[in-house]
């Protein structure tokens, strides 16, 4: 019963004016697909609070979790307390319970989101899941193989629905806003966590050519990259049975478990215990951080997200922190090295010798749009 009231917040269908971008002054319509996370509930309570409307995607399975979805609730119940901070927030919050995993369920929370505020005009795809687990250790069993499936059904799959059941909505109205919260593990791959950035480099690569098809509808996409412990520590984690010959003492990469591990057993109620730590088990936990914890760990990304959905000219990507953007340089600039270091071997293989190929070994630039350039277009 609770659940149902809470995804009855704001049933009335309401009359919204048209959304005007550039600014942020006049309101706009929000579809989060998973609004239970520390951030997402974080987010929405700014959104409110600047005049938006949210259409709250809340994945079944995580509303079955008390602890889980106790900030929303505590949100909601605020949106009907009557208090004058909050006046009109039940108006402008619907709550729609959807599975990502299941096509049909994305229509419909899509369509009900749409009936209820007349449109959409930012998607955020903001569903995580974590797993973590050596590529050998998830090969051990069918049910480390079903972590794997899993883990893209979560991240990859499930996002994909949604981007497909609102595309034909913006498409129409020629004007919105996908935006894709993933996190810096779309640059860097992390050793104990390989499905974990295999699915969301599957997203970004999706999403990398979504952008080129949906600009001629008027439509962005902005992939944000806050750092790996945003989305990791807000959302659930699954470990993998660990195998011996990856423990901390013998190989150091995969050391990422021990941190996790360690994060979750600060709290009795989500502590891991049993045979070796739960090291030869399947578990799974949301970790549960203090508040102002999770305030500091999601605040900037909260705003980052709030500054640029509906953004007339959003940028393609966007890094949150100066960490995430430490990291992706230091990945970059090797890359930049390595390519340095065998671009003769790399253009050994043309057949055809053209400008590009030599300025790829001088180091220079070709303005490819050049009259008299090979690669200049016709002219007219």
């Amino acid at each position: 019963m609770a659940e149902r009231k809470m995804s009855e917040a704001g049933s009335a269908k309401v009359q919204i004016p048209a959304a005007s971008f550039p600014t942020h002054n006049s309101p706009r319509v929000w579809f989060l697909t998973s609004s239970l996370s520390p951030l997402a509930v974080r987010l929405i309570r700014l959104l409110l609070a600047h005049g938006d409307y949210v259409a709250a995607g809340l994945p079944p399975s995580e509303m079955e979790d008390e602890d889980r979805n106790a900030e929303y609730r505590e949100l909601i119940n605020e949106c009907r307390s009557g208090r004058k901070d909050r006046e009109g927030w039940k108006d402008r919050i619907r709550g729609i319970r959807c599975d990502g995993r299941v096509m049909g369920q994305c229509g419909a929370a899509v369509a009900e989101a749409v009936h209820t505020f007349g449109r959409i005009d930012i998607l955020l795809c903001c569903t995580s899941e974590a797993v973590v687990g050596t590529v050998e250790e998830l090969s051990t069993s069918t049910a480390t193989q079903n972590l794997v499936r899993d883990q893209f059904e979560i991240i990859f799959f499930s996002q994909v629905n949604f981007i497909k059941a609102t595309l034909p909505l913006l498409r129409e109205k020629h004007n919105g806003h996908i935006i894709i919260l993933t996190n810096i593990g779309g640059h860097i791959g992390t050793p104990g966590m390989p499905m974990y950035c295999a699915s969301t480099w599957a997203l970004e690569g999706y999403c990398d050519s979504l952008a080129y098809e949906i600009a001629p509808f008027n439509i962005k996409l902005t992939i944000v990259q806050p750092n790996k412990e945003i989305t990791v520590l807000t959302n659930k984690i699954t470990f993998a049975p660990q195998l011996p010959q990856y423990e901390s003492s013998i190989n150091p990469a995969p050391g990422l478990r021990d941190i996790l591990t360690n994060v979750v057993n600060m709290h009795p109620d989500t502590r891991i215990d049993g045979a070796k730590n739960g090291k030869e088990k399947i578990v799974s936990r949301y970790p549960r951080l203090p508040s102002d914890a999770r305030d500091k760990l999601v605040l900037e990304t909260v705003h980052a997200l709030a500054a640029i959905g509906g953004h007339e000219n959003p940028p393609a990507r966007h890094i949150v922190g100066y960490e995430g953007v430490t990291s992706v340089k230091e990945k970059l600039k090797t890359v930049s090295e390595e390519l340095e270091d065998f671009v003769e071997v790399s253009c050994a293989v043309d057949i055809f010798k053209s400008e590009v190929g030599r300025a790829a070994l001088s180091g220079l630039k070709v303005d490819t749009n050049a009259p008299g350039s090979a690669l200049a277009g016709p002219s007219t």
